[in-house]
């Protein structure tokens, strides 16, 4: 992280604009995050409708291993400078990206990467990756590919879907390579190929295997189906969001315990209202209804800590108003 002073950061907010505005209209359909009018929930249907909707029996799922500390400063001045020719914008980005970041009282200047949290950071990071993936996926991979192939990315976060378990192994190889080149790698802990799809559960069934699950965007999705029995896609929050999520009104929970209760309840409410706010999709609501037991559950336990003498009993908590939390319900029906 690298978070840069109040004029520095008026500053890049103000080039920021200016590069996002000149960049969006070369952006492609595919790239979805900071970009005007865009979310992840965009990404997430278009994912869904890709995989339904189309011939798609593979899912690529790769993972970019610290792409804002790899993204080579040379290359990045250079894709800047296709579509700006400004000196002092260009200036202005050169300094930033060597300016580096100082941590206990000394100044780190690396030679490639770009620190995070600084408005700029996003923007390069999107034009960084228009050039490296989107383009040359639409421009060139595609071209070598005999089935459907569709690319959805949130920043550095993508998800290939494929018709032919060959054009996905063929894409395995290229994309390595593709990546190298302008000094990037790809986590191979994180990176794998999967049969998913419409016909996943029978193909795999043939084999004695299931199908494949992947997680994009803090979903875990998996093929089943819906109420009318027609094949579907089913996102569910993933373990890893949960545990992260239940990390922090734990940790809050150590701090604040001996709020007044009416606080506690706020304070715990509006986390939930933002979790169930994210991740509030068709299916969800059972995890949702987890995510807010394990709360509870949470707040009793700091509530008896409060006092070691005295025992509290469920019976102290059941059907009391300053105990009640939201309860979930889907949000986002449209993804």
């Amino acid at each position: 992280m690298g978070i840069p002073t109040v004029e520095d950061r008026l500053l890049q907010r103000a080039v920021a604009r200016i590069v996002s505005a000149i960049y969006e209209p070369d952006f492609l359909d595919c790239s979805f995050g900071y970009r005007p009018g865009r979310n992840p929930h965009m990404a997430l249907k278009a994912l869904r409708d890709h995989i339904v909707t189309g011939k798609v029996r593979h899912v690529y799922e790769a993972d970019i291993q610290g792409y804002c500390t790899h993204r080579n400063h040379e290359w990045l001045r250079k894709m800047i400078a296709l579509r700006i020719a400004d000196p002092v914008i260009t200036g202005l980005i050169g300094k930033w990206l060597k300016a580096g970041v100082m941590e206990h009282g000394v100044i780190a200047r690396p030679e490639a990467g770009t620190p995070q949290g600084g408005p700029i950071s996003p923007c390069l990071a999107n034009v960084y990756l228009h050039y490296v993936l989107d383009l040359w996926f639409e421009k060139r991979a595609k071209k070598d590919m005999q089935g459907e192939a569709y690319l959805t990315r949130f920043v550095d976060d993508f998800v290939v879907a494929l018709q032919y378990k060959r054009d996905a192994e063929h894409f395995d190889r290229t994309l390595t390579r593709r990546m190298e080149k302008f000094g990037l790698k790809l986590a191979p802990d994180k990176t794998r190929m999967m049969l998913f799809g419409r016909f996943a559960r029978e193909r795999a069934a043939s084999y004695g295997g299931k199908p494949g699950t992947f997680e994009f965007l803090g979903f875990k999705h998996v093929c089943g189906v819906d109420a009318k029995g027609k094949f579907a896609v089913i996102r569910i929050p993933s373990e890893t969001s949960c545990r992260k999520f239940l990390d922090s009104p734990y940790a809050w929970l150590q701090q604040h315990r001996h709020w007044r209760r009416r606080d506690q309840q706020r304070h715990l409410a509006t986390q939930l209202k933002g979790f169930y706010q994210y991740f509030a999709l068709n299916r969800c609501v059972p995890t949702l209804e987890r995510m807010k037991y394990h709360v509870e559950k949470q707040w009793r336990h700091a509530i008896k800590r409060q006092s070691q003498r005295h025992r509290v009993f469920w019976s102290s908590f059941r059907g009391r108003s300053w105990f009640q939390l939201p309860q979930p319900q889907v949000l986002q029906p449209g993804f």
